[in-house]
């Protein structure tokens, strides 16, 4: 049996009576405050023979692997994980910053992601969509985190470390309430989100400063986030919260790379004044993934009255996008009916890697075709 080991911050409602150690999350906030968070590791086991039949089936050029049904039998898997929580001691009255004595599940975190990364070792931040148990997420980043590892053609000696933040979507798939529902708590915890960044960005402006006395020095790793779904909802949150805590007009550079997938928003929301406009100032490099044939895009656009969405028909200017910001067409290699979470599988899986490793938007190694009128536009190509 494989043990797979995940990162997690989470606002849902720990399962248990001890919260430390639950037995698992629920689809409601924090008992104490919907920006109340918990820092932790778990610990899934799940069968060698299975993970690899899945993580590899058709594995080609850039490698096919199914990893939606990798995710779903790893969600059964995480029914029974194994979850420590980093206990915390701090006054809910006083900012976490004046507290002298307080212990934060936070700086336990970073403390041990710094010491994952400095063994040659990225971090991705994973932010799930609508529709999605605790138990779901964990099985998603596990999955995302073993398909990314296993990339034919990846820099073997470039780990990546995934990091699950999931935020409480009610998983009952009824058409209206759900989702309604799910699009209140997205953009409330999207200032939960955007309280962890900021305690990233202090961690962070803490170790250069002592960096430059002296002291432990940069690993040289990288941090990257995906979100998928309505998780870029709740990031177009999270942006509005650092903004609004961050001195002067811009925000503070913490992503290599960020990957926005199937992102259910308006098609306009990466263009300057909007939602995601100050995107290109977290991120070296930002990348859209969408599908045409997305019918989780359907729903969201037809049903509930939603203007076009950026993740089925991607930017409506192209030309208005920062120049950090690439768009990707999919359509030509979803498979699947809903073709939703195709970032979890073969070449858009395998393009997300490349990005991580470095390679530019038009490198030979990526099976792209440039846009013929629009320099920030590919469409991914089959694999031969």
């Amino acid at each position: 049996m494989a043990e797979l080991k995940l990162f997690y911050a989470t606002n849902r409602n720990h399962l248990g009576n001890d919260r430390w150690h639950p037995q698992g999350y629920g689809p409601k906030f924090s008992d104490d405050g919907m920006e109340n968070l918990r820092f932790g590791v778990l610990t899934v086991k799940a069968a060698d023979a299975q993970i690899a039949k899945l993580q590899k089936s058709g594995m080609g050029k850039a490698g096919k692997g199914d990893g939606e049904k990798l995710a779903e039998y790893l969600a059964g898997c995480a029914t029974s994980a194994h979850i420590d929580a980093y206990p915390e001691s701090i006054s809910k009255d006083i900012a976490d910053v004046a507290q002298k004595d307080a212990k934060l599940g936070s700086l336990a975190m970073f403390e041990d992601l710094m010491t994952v990364m400095e063994a040659s070792s990225d971090v991705l931040i994973y932010i799930h969509g609508f529709n999605v148990k605790w138990t779901d997420a964990v099985g998603s980043a596990l999955a995302l985190q073993l398909m990314l590892n296993s990339r034919p053609g990846r820099d073997t000696r470039q780990n990546l470390t995934v990091v699950l933040f999931s935020w409480p979507s009610d998983g009952a798939a009824l058409p209206w309430v759900s989702y309604r529902s799910d699009r209140t708590e997205a953009a409330g915890s999207g200032a939960a989100v955007g309280r962890a960044l900021l305690k990233a960005r202090d961690f962070l402006i803490g170790l250069r400063d002592k960096a430059k006395a002296g002291g432990r020095q940069p690993c040289g790793q990288d941090i990257h986030l995906l979100c998928h779904s309505m998780g870029n909802y709740l990031l177009e949150n999270a942006l509005a919260r650092l903004y609004d805590f961050s001195p002067g007009n811009a925000l503070p550079r913490l992503f290599e790379h960020v990957f926005l997938c199937a992102p259910d928003l308006d098609d306009n929301a990466l263009e300057e004044g909007k939602p995601l406009g100050r995107i290109d100032q977290v991120a070296r490099n930002v990348t859209l993934y969408f599908n045409r044939n997305d019918k989780a895009m359907y729903v969201s656009d037809y049903t509930k009255g939603n203007p076009e969405r950026l993740g089925q028909t991607g930017a409506a200017h192209p030309a208005l996008l920062h120049n950090k910001i690439c768009q990707v067409d999919c359509t030509a290699v979803v498979t699947g009916f809903t073709g939703h979470s195709y970032y979890l599988t073969g070449n858009i899986n395998a393009d997300i890697r490349q990005s991580i490793d470095g390679l530019s938007q038009d490198d030979p190694e990526r099976l792209r075709a440039r846009a013929a009128n629009l320099e920030n536009t590919w469409t991914l190509k089959p694999a031969s």
